[in-house]
């Protein structure tokens, strides 16, 4: 059975994001002289350890949606959930300035929405396989 549009959306939003905290994490390390001379934010040891989090939760949730896992419904919606609150949190507490707030808060509820639209899908899906 093929995955639905939004799914296969959503699986591709996963992916990014994945490589976007493992390349950060990388950086983080790589970097890490740099960053401390230049950056009033996070250590690049703590940028490192919560990109590596995200990296691996990242993983996880793309095994599960590509095995079709029942548990990779609930586990979409609370990523997407805490990786907005991070991103906010983040953004109001060690970035200055906020350039392209509106921007960032349409992009966000947008990535919202599809990944609503997702967990629809993949429930309905899970329903209609266990009949």
């Amino acid at each position: 059975m093929k995955r639905t549009f939004p799914v296969t959306l959503a699986l591709w939003l996963v992916l990014i994001l994945t490589m976007w905290n493992l390349l950060r994490a990388w950086t983080a390390l790589a970097w890490s002289g740099v960053l401390t001379e230049f950056s009033a934010g996070l250590t690049p040891a703590l940028g490192a350890v919560i990109g590596g989090l995200w990296v691996t939760i990242g993983i996880v949730l793309c095994w599960g949606m590509w095995q079709k896992k029942a548990w990779s419904v609930k586990l979409l919606l609370g990523t997407a959930a805490a990786y907005t609150v991070w991103y906010w949190s983040e953004r109001f507490l060690f970035q200055y300035p906020r350039p392209n707030l509106v921007f960032a808060v349409i992009v966000n509820l947008g990535l919202l929405v599809l990944i609503f639209f997702a967990v629809k899908s993949m429930s309905r899906e899970a329903y209609e396989q266990t009949i």
